[in-house]
């Protein structure tokens, strides 16, 4: 798994590309979480386009941070496309369940 922090005016991007599972879902735990005070105004958008596969883990960790930062979700293949739509589908029902 690598991270890259991508910061613009009004955009941080996080790229990811590999595999998001354990143990990386630690480093991106840490990633998103130090870029939070960062943010301000900024929207924080998630580009998934090199992520080539994802646990439960993964994906628990990025409904978590969409959840919480309402993150834009950047996917362009059927599978990357399946992990954003899941990621979203798992924090809506986080957000409903008082989350």
């Amino acid at each position: 798994m690598k991270i890259s922090v991508q910061e613009e005016p009004k955009v941080i991007t996080l790229k990811l590309e590999g595999k998001l599972a354990e143990p990386f879902t630690t480093e991106l735990d840490r990633a998103w979480r130090s870029l939070v005070p960062a943010l301000g105004s900024k929207l924080l958008c998630v580009d998934l386009c090199d992520v080539t596969y994802m646990d439960a883990a993964g994906m628990q960790l990025l409904a978590e941070i969409h959840r919480k930062t309402n993150a834009d979700l950047v996917a362009d293949t059927p599978l990357t496309k399946y992990f954003a739509e899941e990621a979203r589908r798992s924090s809506w029902k986080g957000k409903k369940q008082g989350g």
